[in-house]
């Protein structure tokens, strides 16, 4: 049988989104802040659209004028100076030279950027350079390779037994950058790099064996217990401790933003009488709305340019009809999220109930994907503070005696179950595991360690050794 080659029309369903729909999902998901500069921005290059930056003093009310008021002479002079060609020789200012003071500031250097810049210096062959660029794209926001070397070479298309000799040399040539320790595998490892990069340490290979064997002992504080594996005078360890500790174990939070975000409530939520309110923040974005005077012209002029002016025209009702959608959006999710979450609002975290997004997509009445981009980056003041929206969601944690529980509440709980232990028996993660259990929630030891990490707790260690130091201070 010869095969032969046919052409054949079939008709199919697909979900296709037009340019304007992906542009609308795009806003969507922004911030407050990243908004309001999209809505700048269209609008310095849209004679059609206005933006009113939001003023706490400014009146409610707008004068109009009965004739001809002075914004329309604005607006006509306007219009004639878009119509009209540029003078020769006339000069416009760059999108770089109008930004003002600002907006020139330099934005903080990535981690990345920062060793791709120290690798462009080297002298490295093409391929060279290749492995070490991909090993620095593989490291996560702490400056550590969680990822296996093998794993990197299949993403670059290589064999991994072919290439192992040269990708563990890419990554020599990554941890003797700038900052040290960065490309580590682990947290001895990263400390060793440091050993090795500072000045002179008298006891240096006994802190690098400290980091390299006794690791769980360093953790404990066990400094009797390293002297006598190490077999090293305890006066010694104490040094060598106190040069490890000077070290950093996240050598990659000196680069990229370090400083406090400030963010802006895209809606608030206040008690008035006994009913919780959510209303819109009118100072979170700028108020957007079409230039009618401009609309106006455009109706009675007629010229060689009016087609792309209509063009204009609609992109500009379109983006205001956009911002009219984009706040009704938010405020119906935030409201729909406060009317489950009132407990929350009332008695605080450990009221807080699990919650999904097709929940509350079901509720506004739009896919559980739009619901996601809206909480993105959005806001909420509470009398309890701020919070992102996405706070109010997460997966249930059962109960023996049935329901369940959101991780937030489980928080607030061990939370409270330390802050009430006796100083100098604290409870570690396993007693809190046991605790919880005969609470109703069965939690990995695991779990729980990842819980107190997030809630900024000491390890019981420190905390015992805390609970000591107040001891022998009292006596």
């Amino acid at each position: 049988m010869n095969p032969s080659i046919a052409m054949q029309a079939r008709q199919a369903q697909a979900a296709i989104f037009s340019p304007r729909l992906q542009h609308a999902v795009r806003l969507l998901q922004l911030s407050s802040q990243e908004y309001a500069e999209a809505l700048r921005d269209a609008a310095e290059l849209n004679p059609f659209l206005e933006v009113d930056e939001p003023s706490a003093g400014a009146s409610p009310e707008a004068v109009v004028e009965p004739v001809r008021s002075e914004a329309s002479f604005e607006a006509e002079a306007a219009f004639d100076r878009i119509t009209a060609a540029p003078p020769a020789g006339t000069r416009h200012l760059s999108h770089d030279e109008s930004l003002d003071a600002m907006q020139r500031l330099a934005l903080p250097e990535s981690l990345s950027a920062h060793l791709h810049a120290q690798l462009g210096v080297l002298r490295l062959g093409e391929r060279d350079a290749a492995l070490a660029h991909a090993v620095v794209e593989a490291l996560d926001d702490d400056g550590y390779l969680r990822m296996p070397l093998g794993d990197i070479a299949l993403a670059l298309g290589e064999n991994p037994d072919d290439t192992e000799d040269e990708m563990r040399t890419a990554l020599r040539r990554v941890q003797a950058l700038d900052p040290a320790g960065v490309g580590a595998r682990n947290v001895p490892e990263c400390l060793c790099l440091q050993l090795d990069a500072i000045g002179p340490l008298p006891v240096r290979a006994l802190a690098q064996r400290i980091l390299e064997r006794h690791i769980d002992l360093l953790a404990a504080q066990d400094f009797a217990g390293i002297a006598r594996a190490a077999g090293a005078p305890l006066a010694e360890v104490q040094c060598a401790v106190a040069g490890i500790r000077r070290l950093n174990p996240r050598p990659g939070w000196g680069h990229g933003e370090t400083g406090a975000r400030l963010v802006v409530a895209d809606v608030t939520v206040k008690k008035v009488r006994g009913a919780w309110r959510t209303s819109l923040n009118p100072h979170a974005v700028p108020r957007v709305r079409l230039n009618t005077a401009c609309a106006q012209l455009l109706d009675t002029r007629r010229g060689a340019h009016t087609g792309a002016l209509k063009a204009y025209l609609e992109q500009a009702r379109w983006m205001v009809g956009t911002v009219a959608q984009r706040t009704s959006t938010i405020l119906d999710v935030a409201r729909a999220i406060v009317a489950r979450q009132q407990m929350f609002l009332e008695h605080g975290p450990l009221a807080m109930k699990p919650l999904g997004l097709k929940e509350i997509a079901d509720e506004v009445g739009v896919h559980a994907s739009t619901v996601s981009r809206t909480v993105n980056n959005k806001y909420i003041a509470t009398p309890a503070g701020v919070f992102e929206l996405q706070y109010f969601f997460s997966r249930g944690l059962q109960h023996t005696a049935g329901g369940a529980s959101a991780p937030v509440a489980v928080q607030q709980l061990i939370r409270e179950l330390i802050a009430i232990e006796p100083p100098t028996a604290p409870l570690s993660d396993a007693a809190l595991a046991r605790q919880l259990a005969q609470q109703g929630f069965h939690i990995a030891r695991r779990t729980i360690t990842k819980y107190r990490q997030t809630l900024d707790i000491d390890p019981v260690e420190r905390r015992r050794a805390r609970g000591a130091r107040l001891t022998a201070t009292a006596a």
